[in-house]
């Protein structure tokens, strides 16, 4: 699964270890996150983050 990385701050969402602090299951893909979803260290929006590269 692709994980994607903050723009602003560098926090990278790993889909396979999920955010369960903020009630999102492992194996919950980027694209599947709410759309409320936020960067759990700076509070950006999803559209603040790009794909990592490999």
């Amino acid at each position: 699964m692709q994980k994607y990385v903050c723009d602003i701050c560098g926090y990278v969402y790993d889909p396979e270890k999920g955010d369960p602090d903020n009630g999102i299951n492992p194996g919950t893909a980027f694209e599947d996150l709410p759309d409320d979803w936020v960067c759990p260290l700076c509070g950006v929006d999803k559209e603040d983050f790009s794909p990592e590269e490999e």
